[in-house]
């Protein structure tokens, strides 16, 4: 459950930060929604990407999983 949710935060937040940044440049430059747009098709590429790490399992090189490797002596390179 623990992996559902931290995936379901990774797109969103993902897609969150893209629509915020995009806004932020909309309002400072003038120019409408493209760049809101834009950075929310970023985002959202972003989101899906790390979604997918996370799922995979691709990110254990930091965090828990890779303190966890070092500890115990193994590595995978």
């Amino acid at each position: 459950m623990g992996l559902g949710f931290r995936i379901a935060i990774e797109f969103v937040a993902g897609i969150a930060v893209g629509g915020g940044i995009g806004w932020a440049l909309d309002r400072w430059l003038g120019t409408a929604p493209v760049m809101m747009v834009l950075f929310l098709l970023l985002g959202g590429a972003a989101g899906v990407m790390n979604a997918y790490r996370a799922a995979k399992g691709m990110d254990e090189s930091v965090g828990l999983g890779g303190a966890q490797r070092r500890r115990s002596g193994r590595t995978n390179e």
